[in-house]
């Protein structure tokens, strides 16, 4: 992926950003987070066992470094959240990867509450030496910026709801699509006897991403806000991901596709906006509303495909991968029916087709490679 290496330091403008806390082009690590840090430190040396959170689509980029050399001595389990818009073919690698470096893993769907139940049962075992010498026990819930914690947490209570008699009201965490919704950490009392209690804790960043990729990442997947980076530029980013792994080449038989069940209407919805499938939305699309998102994707992936296939040159040159993105944007702005007027197109295409990525309409993808496991001797 020579081509998309120089595209983050040449196309896409990045050879002098750095996500750091210092200011600059890039800065993500706002007051409460600092303070969240020292908070969730000290809270760590307290509890009985942490659930790491991480985004399934970037198992590795998703982990906050800083607080890796905390979590290595602690109880832990690894809950690799949003499995839903992850690569199947690609998750089982992780999940072995993680077992053979003996770290429990589970992927979930913190909005599943069977997926959810599993998680609590490895917890439960987990904690089985523990229980039977201490009245309180701990369960602390961290990970960066949207990941689920607070998901995870709502499902958590809703478990705890049918299994254990808690008389006292339990609050529910808030749950939004923007990072950095929690921003204080708070307990909640999950069962009796004994008392296990679960800390909902900010999401937090490290103060400095070193590795541009990693930054863009977890950009892509919401855990950095897009105005920090600009949607353009993440935009752009997953164009170059999608290319250089040949994905658009396997959008070829999709374009007759058709949500099972749902029949064809003839009033199309098209005030219908791609907001609604943001997570804050409470009520259903309706059957109108899922043919035109669904006919919306199929152009998304037909413009990609043909743009791909009609192109001459290589995406592994920086130059030619630049040169097709570019030519991808105009593609974009007619499939997804933007004016061609429009002053601000380009930002209106990226916001569309990251809307489209991230609710897993484009299909589920992975974007940290596996890495190697050396046999041991």
């Amino acid at each position: 992926m020579s081509g998309l290496k120089g595209l983050l330091k040449k196309g896409l403008d990045l050879g002098d950003m750095a996500f750091n806390a210092g200011g600059g082009a890039i800065n993500w690590f706002p007051g409460h987070m600092a303070a969240a840090t020292r908070a969730i430190r000290h809270r760590l040396k307290l509890s009985d066992l942490v659930i790491e959170v991480r985004d399934a689509r970037i198992p590795f980029s998703s982990a906050n470094a800083d607080l890796q050399p905390h979590l290595s001595g602690k109880r832990r389990v690894v809950a690799l959240n949003k499995k839903d818009l992850a690569n199947p073919n690609i998750m089982h690698k992780w999940t072995h990867y993680f077992e053979t470096c003996k770290q429990d893993c589970v992927p979930i769907n913190a909005h599943s509450k069977s997926s959810v139940k599993r998680l609590v049962e490895l917890v439960e075992f987990k904690l089985k030496e523990v229980i039977s010498r201490e009245p309180t026990l701990l369960v602390m819930v961290v990970g960066v910026p949207n990941v689920g914690k607070s998901a995870l947490i709502n499902s958590i209570h809703q478990i705890a709801q049918s299994r254990f008699p808690v008389p006292e009201k339990k609050k529910r965490a808030a749950v939004g699509p923007l990072p950095g919704v929690t921003q204080d950490i708070a307990g909640f009392k999950i069962a009796h006897k004994p008392s296990i209690y679960v800390l909902d804790t900010p999401g937090v960043l490290v103060p400095s991403i070193s590795d541009i990729e990693t930054g863009l990442k977890l950009a892509l997947a919401g855990s950095v806000k897009d105005s920090v980076v600009g949607e353009e530029r993440i935009a752009q980013y997953l164009l170059a991901v999608l290319n250089t792994r040949g994905t658009p080449l396997h959008w070829k038989h999709l374009n007759n596709r058709r949500i099972d069940g749902i029949e064809y209407e003839a009033e199309e919805n098209y005030e219908y906006s791609l907001k609604n499938l943001k997570p804050k939305r409470r009520n259903l699309p309706n059957r109108s509303d899922l043919v035109y998102v669904e006919d919306l994707v199929i152009e998304v992936q037909h413009a990609l495909y043909s743009t791909v296939t009609e192109f001459n040159g290589n995406v592994e040159d920086e130059g030619d991968l630049e040169s097709l993105i570019d030519l991808q944007f105009g593609a974009l702005q007619k499939a997804l029916k933007i004016p061609h007027k429009a002053s601000e197109a380009r930002l209106m295409v990226s916001k569309k087709f990251l809307t489209l990525f991230r609710t897993g309409k484009l299909g589920p993808f992975i974007l940290d490679d596996v890495p190697d496991v050396k046999p041991v001797s």
